[in-house]
């Protein structure tokens, strides 16, 4: 589907209201409380900061905004991001809270002006020398703010609601997208290529209905309609938190939150070691 209008401003709407969400919960919490098992809420703050400098390179030059760093970027892979995310916050080193949270403040601010009048269809160049529009890299911002504030809210006890349209964002406007334009070295493994197509429909209220097929070690986004082995009904805010591996997959489904059925879901394991995130 085209990336329209009305999802495009809903996409630039939920960067401003998660990041007005997250930098308020940053300066309200400890720094120095642990997020998850490796990163502070310092740490975390500063990741998501690093990210967000690094988007407001990406949405208005071709200059990379960690030259040392450019050449794993483009090479990185979805299981070496954790190497490329520790080495940027070695290069990144500021860890006042203060100091980060206006930081991220101001470049939520910048990548939303630089962005306000191009063309959200516009592609750029992402990890792995993948290809992503410019809404998608938005999109993508959203879901760091949400998943990384959960994170220190569960550490520091605090509510944090993630609607569920906001977190379709993730999924219809960067992970679809993605695989649409190329996904470069992202999704690269060592899993043996299967010559068997497995073709995934997902389903939810907040997204239109699209299959991802895996066919011949290369993934592809298919329109609804063609025949399919698994059918995934899913709640949107579930899903990346188990695709991000905040919850597990059968906590997922005994809740509901995300449904498989279809004529071949014994298939499903084999296409989620491609179709994978961190």
């Amino acid at each position: 589907m085209p990336i329209t209008n009305e999802r495009w401003q809903a996409t630039r709407t939920a960067v401003a209201a998660t990041a007005t969400r997250f930098v308020e919960l940053v300066a309200a919490s400890d720094p120095r409380t642990m997020a998850t098992a490796d990163w502070s809420v310092a740490d975390t703050a500063a990741h998501v900061a690093t990210i967000a400098f690094m988007y407001t390179h990406i949405v208005r030059s071709d200059e990379p905004a960690i030259p040392a760093i450019q050449e794993q970027v483009l090479a990185t892979s979805v299981d070496t991001v954790a190497d490329l995310n520790e080495r940027a916050l070695e290069l990144f080193g500021e860890r006042d809270p203060a100091t980060l949270v206006e930081r991220l403040r101001a470049d939520v601010v910048e990548i939303l002006r630089v962005t306000e009048t191009l063309d959200p269809a516009t592609v750029v160049t992402w990890l792995g020398d993948s290809k992503v529009p410019i809404a998608g890299v938005l999109a993508h911002l959203v879901n760091e703010l949400q998943i990384h504030g959960r994170d220190i809210a569960r550490a520091t006890r605090t509510p944090w609601p993630v609607p569920p349209a906001d977190a379709a964002l993730f999924f219809e406007v960067f992970f679809v997208e993605l695989i649409r334009h190329g996904v470069g070295h992202l999704l690269d493994n060592d899993e043996p290529p299967r010559a068997r197509r497995i073709a995934v429909s997902f389903r939810s209220r907040h997204t239109a209905p699209v299959t991802i097929v895996l066919h011949n070690g290369q993934v592809s986004v298919e329109e609804p309609g063609e025949p399919t082995d698994v059918r995934i009904f899913f709640d949107p805010p579930t899903l990346n938190l188990m695709m991000f591996h905040r919850v597990g997959k059968a906590r997922a489904a005994l809740t509901g939150k995300v449904i498989v059925s279809g004529r071949r879901p014994w298939l499903l394991p084999a296409f989620l070691r491609t179709v994978r995130c961190p």
